[in-house]
């Protein structure tokens, strides 16, 4: 698992520090949810993309969480994640052992997705294309030099 305890923040993007948990649980209502170790979750509700390879030769499966049209996901059980990034725009990209790749852009209406872990800390892709991130941390004290948690 990764070194790091908490997500650290970047210009452009959060580095989720997920390196190492693995996919424990999937599960699938109007949203696509994936339990990772460590009390970590990853909750879709809009369609995101899973290929493998280069996008430019690889265009891979597109996943619609609220029509429960997922399947491509299930091999995701028992995967390691390798990266997890929150762009600050408000895309997601998690990289897995097997070379999958899950991507998921920003809804103009909705949140497109959520990310829940310990210590409070919560990632949201805002409706139109922002990042809302939340911390137990923010909540009790005033963060220095984490302008973007709220």
């Amino acid at each position: 698992m990764s070194t790091e305890t908490e997500p650290v923040e970047h210009d452009d993007r959060w580095i989720l520090n997920l390196r190492g948990r693995g996919v424990a649980g999937i599960t699938v209502d109007h949203r696509l949810t994936l339990t990772l170790d460590g009390c970590w979750e990853v909750a879709l509700e809009t369609p995101a993309r899973l290929s493998s390879g280069p996008a430019h030769t690889n265009p891979g499966v597109l996943l619609v969480p609220e029509t429960q049209d997922v399947a491509a996901a299930l091999p995701l059980f028992g995967t390691k994640v390798v990266s997890a990034v929150a762009f600050k725009t408000g895309a997601l990209r998690m990289v897995f052992e097997d070379g999958t790749h899950l991507t998921c852009p920003t809804d103009a209406a909705i949140e497109a997705w959520r990310i829940t872990g310990p210590g409070g800390w919560q990632f949201v892709s805002l409706p139109g294309g922002d990042l809302g991130v939340w911390s137990a941390f923010a909540a009790n004290e005033k963060p220095q030099g984490r302008s973007a948690v709220r």
